[in-house]
């Protein structure tokens, strides 16, 4: 009998004695939960989805829709990109200004070759106020999951206010379950017994987010 038929074996002896429970899932979960914490205004929300983000040590930027090409372009020349990962559906004009090298968004791309990437530029799936979260579902905007671990810097565009919500359970409703999803409150850190900060172990060190009205 191997190690996995003695784990089912067990479990099946512990559960032998319980009812069945024939109520669906949808209504044997109590979905009562408050959805939000307080009551804001759309201009509230988006503060809070600010403060939190910096809180979180992202850089936070706002500008006007017809400002965002040269914001970025700003972005990524401080930085000192040279390249920069463009995700198939992008929205072309957001990069116009920006002289660095595109790399699309490839399935053969290896780790090693995304890491000598300086940048990567995405769109987001919806951004989570009071957790101070946005939310990539591998949209055309956004390309694989790997291209937003891998560069050291990220810079996410985020739509206000169509694309900020208050809370978790209303950022859900918008993200679709079969899709992955990347769930990401400011730049990658991770502390050690020492409590000793490290950045960039487990995606971007650095995590730019531009607040963009319009």
């Amino acid at each position: 009998m191997s190690s996995r038929e003695r784990i089912l074996g067990r479990v099946r002896r512990a559960v032998a004695d319980v009812p069945r429970d024939d109520v669906p899932y949808e209504r044997a979960v109590a979905r009562d939960y408050l959805r939000e914490h307080g009551r804001r205004t759309v201009a509230e929300t988006v503060e809070l989805l600010a403060e939190n983000l910096a809180d979180y040590r992202a850089i936070v930027h706002r500008c006007a829709d017809g400002q965002l090409p040269d914001l970025l372009m700003r972005l990524l020349a401080a930085h000192g990109s040279r390249s920069v990962v463009v995700p198939p559906g992008l929205p072309p004009g957001w990069l116009a200004a920006v002289d660095a090298t595109r790399v699309h968004d490839r399935a053969a791309s290896t780790a090693h070759e995304l890491d000598r990437v300086d940048s990567v530029v995405t769109g987001c799936a919806v951004a989570v106020a009071e957790t101070g979260t946005i939310v990539l579902d591998g949209s055309a905007d956004q390309g694989r999951r790997r291209i937003t671990l891998v560069p050291d810097h990220h810079v996410c565009v985020v739509r206000v206010p169509d694309q900020v919500v208050s809370s978790v359970p209303q950022a859900l409703e918008r993200l679709d379950p079969s899709r992955p999803s990347t769930w990401i409150s400011g730049p990658s850190a991770t502390s050690d017994i020492e409590l000793d900060r490290v950045e960039g172990v487990h995606g971007p060190r650095t995590l730019e987010v531009v607040l963009v009205e319009g």
